[in-house]
């Protein structure tokens, strides 16, 4: 019998079409691979093409050789020059689209993906974000900042090269907003923030969870909205990513990138999009809570879900964290 499950901390429904339900190794797409050089002439963000992108924000070096890169994208999608200015005018509303839009350059390398760096080398680019959102945090035109890595044709990329992006804006987007509401709803009804206790709640059962560590615990929503969709959550109540440690940025980047090759090496490399999920800048804390959502694209989006705004979702949940749990990867 098919399932509609409830995510308590957004509200969304999510059909869990059980009669549909495939195998988690189905979703595996055995793809020719391709043999991808380590410097490639054109890509803009292979190293000693540096002269191809707008001058950089900044660098992390090591040995004297700069391992992220951050820079203006080329193509923006907001301008970072000028002010927030609103206009109305009877039904028809817009504000100027300022805003802040950067390219993270994950690795010097053209050939290499994510989920095959080193765990250090994946703390690197969680510094990089760290370090650029703290600062665009301090723009007052700002009001809330997303981080979030394309990775594959089907997430939307352009550039093979490892690379993330973050875009600040000057509105807080109604998806965001709404998270916002129904956190500080459950708070109010509760008296706790939805995120721990669903942090608290999936660590007991175990059933979804794929990686548990000292700070941070990797699971399958009850609803996940599609095969694979995943959640990283600190298991310390904050709700801006600007709040990490030093040694939470440590075993975030354990978790990430373990997470990262269970997929890769369980899925064959499957293309995804991951989000870093944080507060919006002027939200209180006591409510919310930021988290890292992971979203395999091994299945579509249709009719249906532009119709309705809900997911059906085609993989159990609990088989798929078991999948994952057991994919071994190589030393």
């Amino acid at each position: 019998m098919p399932q509609i499950r409830q995510n308590i901390a957004t509200k969304e429904w999510v059909i869990i079409a059980t009669e549909r339900a495939k195998r988690p190794e189905e979703f595996a797409k055995k793809l020719e691979k391709k043999s991808l050089p380590a410097f490639v002439e054109s890509c803009p963000f292979c190293a000693g093409n540096e002269a191809k992108t707008p001058p950089e924000i900044m660098r992390i070096d090591s040995n004297g050789k700069w391992q992220v890169r951050v820079t203006p994208n080329k193509f923006p999608a907001l301008s970072s020059e000028g002010k927030s200015v609103y206009s109305f005018e009877g039904l028809q509303r817009n504000i100027t689209g300022i805003g802040i839009h950067e390219v993270i350059v994950e690795t010097p390398l053209h050939n290499i993906t994510t989920a095959l760096l080193s765990v250090p080398e994946v703390e690197n680019v969680l510094q990089a974000y760290l370090s650029r959102y703290i600062s665009i945090s301090a723009d007052a035109r700002i009001e809330h900042i997303i981080i979030f890595k394309n990775h594959g044709e089907a997430a939307g990329t352009s550039l093979e090269h490892p690379h993330s992006q973050l875009i600040a804006l000057p509105v807080v987007p109604s998806q965001v907003r709404h998270r916002v509401e129904e956190a500080m709803r459950y708070f109010d009804d509760h008296g706790e923030c939805v995120f721990c206790r669903m942090a608290k709640e999936e660590i007991e059962s175990k059933e979804r969870v794929v990686l548990e560590s000292k700070d941070f615990v990797a699971f399958l929503p009850y609803a996940a909205f599609s095969p694979f969709h995943m959640w990283i959550l600190p298991k310390r109540h904050a709700a801006s990513f600007s709040e990490i440690t030093r040694n939470e940025l440590s075993d975030l980047s354990y978790v990430l990138r373990t997470v990262l090759a269970k997929l890769y090496w369980g899925l064959e490399n499957p293309d995804y999009n991951y989000v870093l999920n944080s507060a919006p800048l002027d939200t209180g804390s006591r409510y919310l809570h930021w988290y890292v959502s992971i979203v395999p694209r091994v299945t579509k989006s249709a009719g249906f879900e532009l119709g309705s705004g809900m997911f059906i979702n085609v993989a159990l949940p609990e088989k798929s964290a078991e999948f994952l749990r057991n994919v071994k990867i190589p030393e």
